[in-house]
């Protein structure tokens, strides 16, 4: 043992009451239990307000929201854990107010309460004497290696007289040692016993703490050749070996030779090997030059395809700005399209009376300028049917287009053909979809939803990553910015359970993200790892090879432009 290591001073008596006792100080509070309220059993029945709404026993470190329910501090934290991030009535419930309930506590310290210990006869007391009064309460030894649970009355006698721990002197080194591991210190740690040479030399007895020194000297201590390590076998006394070391030289010199011999033709087969390795290094050198040189090429195809989107992405802008003009038009039109019934019941007249006035006799010259009217009206007729047909098709066109468009903030996005557009995202050839742009009203934010089906950044080949970009619109001068708006992302579940996956994010109001476009569109942000593609293939989310991706951003506190 390492008599320099400074042992625990011996427990005093007053030090034993006072580890019993820890809570007699003046500002000492009542028992305070692990987990819940107190399972005390009380003199008189307790009122159900001073219980918790969670455990239903009596308050410990009560908490009271602004709506009036109460519950234990550790009640109320086990809820707090529980509840999940994601979950919207997660903020509906941190919204109230959680604050300190102080009167009940004082009222508590009041309430009569039957011993625990039930020794003798049942005593009504308040909960301050199971801390700090009751003798018979079963207390832990203090010190810290004895597991003993004693009574608070014996306690002291306990801590001075019967623990296996208490601390003891050891006659021979004089230092403090528990009394469990007295004997074993003697017999085996201390350093000032008195022990003989265990391989009977002359030296009879010596200190234990000289022995490791006179072992390394001891002429009967057995030893090896220091040729070992080169093949000699030879062991024997200390006294031997130097014998053995000096009349056997030349045995000692020949293995020094078969171990130089075998050195050499290990180094000899390193450098081989060295050698095929040197080729090895220089063949994965010249593949990984070739895989580089194609690297490049593939960004620079890369560079070339975004700029090819980025143009497509400004036509889809041009011919969504062509289509709110086509809007207004649309009322028009409609007046066209009842004209043009009203047209082709005329027509169907006309060609009645054609019909009728061929029948006449063809020698009645009246019957025959009326038939050349007839069909010179016709013609003029049909050619406008034909000019009105096809402006009515192409605002058809414009029509299903503007019945997809969304201006309360909320987009419900259908994503078909899942399989062939996810292998295209794994070869590469379309990394990332975009969905047609919503808005938060008809003067509001103009937003779109960005998807990979494989998955992008981290999430690359094991999730489907979701984003939500801010796009330039045409009423940005009278908005907000940065943009502040609460945006929920979720994959809609397909299923009877409707367990949707969802997450929500507060924009950052320093990204550049949610600040007013320069460009097209801003950068995108949202989830890389938004969900795993083995939950979302082997699940309901996906049904006749499609799914469905919905966004929510919150207008409730959007003011208007």
């Amino acid at each position: 043992m390492d008599t320099s290591k400074k042992s625990e001073p011996p427990l005093s008596v007053e030090m034993v009451q006072q580890r019993a006792n820890p809570d007699r100080s003046p500002s000492a509070s009542i028992y305070v239990p692990e987990q819940g309220g107190y399972k005390e059993k009380f003199v008189n029945a307790v009122e159900d307000k001073y219980k918790c709404e969670k455990c239903h026993l009596i308050l410990c470190n009560p908490k009271q929201t602004e709506c009036g329910h109460r519950f234990c501090e550790t009640c109320m934290n086990a809820l707090l854990r529980l509840l999940p991030s994601k979950l919207l009535c997660f903020e509906s419930l941190l919204s109230y107010g959680i604050v300190p309930n102080t009167a009940a506590p004082q009222t508590m310290e009041r309430v009569l309460a039957l011993c625990r210990t039930n020794i003798g006869k049942q005593i009504a007391a308040n909960l301050m004497h199971l801390r700090t009064d009751c003798q018979f309460e079963e207390l832990p030894c203090p010190r810290a290696d004895c597991k003993e649970k004693i009574l608070r009355k014996d306690l002291p006698d306990h801590v001075e007289k019967t623990c296996k721990y208490r601390e003891t002197t050891c006659k021979y080194c004089k230092s403090q040692v528990p009394m469990i591991m007295l004997q074993k210190h003697e017999d085996t740690d201390c350093p000032c016993v008195m022990v003989s040479c265990p391989h009977k030399c002359s030296v009879k007895t010596l200190m234990r703490s000289e022995l490791n020194a006179h072992l390394s000297e001891c002429i009967n201590a057995p030893s090896t050749c220091s040729f070992k390590r080169y093949g000699c076998t030879f062991q024997g006394t200390n006294q031997q070996i130097k014998a053995h070391e000096a009349s056997s030289a030349v045995q000692h010199v020949n293995l020094l030779k078969e171990w130089s011999n075998a050195l050499e033709n290990k180094v000899a087969l390193l450098q081989n090997e060295s050698l095929e390795k040197n080729k090895s290094i220089q063949t994965l050198h010249n593949q990984i030059c070739s895989f580089e040189i194609e690297i490049e090429r593939q960004k620079e195809m890369l560079r070339n395809n975004e700029s090819k989107i980025l143009h497509l992405q400004r036509v889809i802008d041009s011919q969504a700005e062509k289509l709110k003009e086509l809007d207004k038009e649309i009322r028009p039109f409609r007046q066209n399209w009842e004209e043009a019934d009203s047209m082709k019941s005329s027509v169907e007249s006309l060609q009645n009376r054609v019909t009728e006035l061929e029948s006449v006799d063809k020698t009645a010259g009246q019957g025959a300028r009326n038939t050349s009217l007839l069909e010179t009206q016709l013609s003029r007729h049909d050619q406008m049917l034909s000019v009105h047909d096809i402006r009515l098709a192409d605002m058809d066109l414009r029509f299903q287009v503007l019945e997809t468009a969304s201006y309360n903030g909320v987009l419900i996005w259908k994503i078909r053909d899942y399989k062939r557009r996810k292998q295209e995202a794994v070869m590469g050839k379309t990394l990332s979809l975009y969905s047609q742009p919503f808005y938060t009203g008809y003067f509001g934010y103009k937003m779109c939803a960005r998807v990979y089906l494989n998955g992008d950044g981290m999430g690359k080949g094991t999730h489907l990553s979701l984003f939500f970009v801010i796009m330039r619109g045409e009423y940005d001068a009278l908005l907000p910015w940065p943009f502040k708006q609460k945006v929920t992302l979720m994959l809609m579940d397909q299923g009877p359970s409707r367990r949707h996956l969802g997450d929500a994010f507060k924009p950052d109001p320093n990204s550049s993200s949610f600040k007013k476009p320069t460009g097209e569109m801003n950068i995108a942000s949202g989830c890389p790892v938004f969900v795993a593609q083995t939950v979302l293939e082997n699940g309901t989310y996906i049904k006749d090879d499609t799914i469905f991706i919905k966004v929510i951003v919150d207008t409730s506190d959007l003011p208007d432009p």
